[in-house]
């Protein structure tokens, strides 16, 4: 008996040897995120269940958090890059990520068409694809409609001009209570603001950015700062319009758990349009990219395709919009009164390229404009737009 027992014992421990000395032989991947705390936590979970599925795949999730930017490019700069990525700067950083393109035409028409058409302008650099869509907000306008409400107004509807919202504005504000009728960003963000200009026939580019059609949005704007019925603010009126003294601002879907949170009385609805032509947003975009020195193309192919997936799509749903049009419509998200106008705007905006996108020296014209756009917003400078816009030629 006290034979046998050493021999099991023997076994034993020579399993637990080789179990040590067992190696994980499958490809590791990196996989750098700017998310942090409740969706890093998500993203880790989503990840580890990759994972699980691969007998020749490892992902290694790399949080960068807020230092997200100086961290990829210096791990860029090093050649030092993780696989894949994050990405929304593509204009910045494609020179240092693989083109997609043949990836996704390998998959067939189908799967390129399921995504929105609109993304791909934001993913790609000059004809080349860098970056499966991952998620997207366009911008809508919110209104409180207690204070609609109040004031015997009809809400906005999607045929709305800005002439409309310019004497809903007038009729909202209430000077005495500090109630104002829209809000505009003090200091506009240049990248933002040109879905104005697009929605009027205009642009940024330096050959239209003193063109009537590009400066009479901003013309009519200040008027409406200038006749006290619309206000501008640093966060361009999310903090107002949450304490009840905002009638309407327009933002991206960010402002929507805060909103919901505090149980405001609130809807959305398309941009308000210049004249007959349809409204136009910008999109702020992310996608998920691979790196250009990348050992491992097929493999990290194969994650971002999981992490672009209708099950991703679905499982993000609680805080991002999803980028298919078969997750938007089996979550039947197009007919949702308040998601449904993001997707509409979506559609609406598929024409228009943002000239951070085609113009080389955008980094210096943007400074300039954003300059200018602060003088023309600030209710202590409201310079003529014409004037503030010059300086950039």
């Amino acid at each position: 008996m006290f034979k046998w027992k050493r021999i099991l014992l023997v076994v034993i421990f020579a399993i637990i040897l080789l179990s040590c000395g067992k190696k994980d032989n499958r490809v590791k991947i990196r996989f750098a995120t700017w998310d942090n705390a409740e969706t890093l936590e998500f993203q880790k979970e989503m990840v580890e269940k990759f994972n699980k599925s691969q007998d020749k795949i490892q992902v290694l999730i790399e949080a960068y958090g807020e230092n997200y930017d100086t961290k990829i490019t210096a791990s860029m700069g090093s050649s030092d890059a993780p696989d894949v990525m994050y990405m929304w700067n593509f204009p910045k950083y494609s020179e240092g990520l693989l083109p997609l393109d043949e990836m996704i035409k390998k998959e067939g028409d189908s799967y390129k068409n399921n995504f929105y058409e609109a993304l791909w302008n934001y993913n790609s650099v000059k004809g080349n694809v860098y970056g499966l869509p991952v998620g997207y907000t366009t911008h809508v306008l919110y209104y409180n409609k207690d204070l609609f409400d109040k004031a015997g107004i009809e809400y906005p509807n999607n045929n709305w001009t800005w002439e409309d919202v310019e004497k809903a504005a007038a009729k909202l504000t209430n000077k005495t209570e500090k109630i104002y009728g829209f809000a505009f960003s003090q200091k506009p963000d240049p990248y933002d603001y040109e879905m104005f200009a697009w929605s009027n026939g205009g642009s940024f580019n330096p050959d239209m950015i003193l063109d009537d059609k590009s400066i009479g949005p901003f013309k009519f704007f200040q008027k409406m700062i200038r006749e006290g019925n619309a206000i501008s603010t640093e966060d361009g009126g999310e903090k107002s319009f949450l304490l009840g003294k905002i009638g309407m601002f327009i933002n991206g879907a960010w402002s929507l758990q805060k909103l919901q949170d505090k149980k405001l009385n609130f809807g959305v609805e398309v941009l308000p349009k210049f004249g007959s032509e349809s409204s136009q947003s910008i999109i702020s975009s992310s996608g998920v990219s691979i790196s250009k020195t990348t050992k491992h193309p097929e493999e990290a192919w194969e994650f971002i395709k999981y992490w672009t997936s209708e099950e991703m799509n679905k499982n993000r749903l609680n805080y991002e919009l999803p980028v298919l049009k078969s997750v938007a419509k089996s979550e039947n998200l197009t007919e949702d009164k308040i998601k449904g106008k993001f997707y509409k705007m979506l559609e609406q905006s598929q024409k228009n390229m943002p000239t951070s996108f085609v113009i080389s020296n955008w980094s210096d014209i943007g400074e300039k404009i954003g300059l200018a756009l602060e003088k023309i917003f600030n209710k202590n400078s409201l310079v003529e737009p014409k004037e503030a816009l010059f300086e950039v030629k």
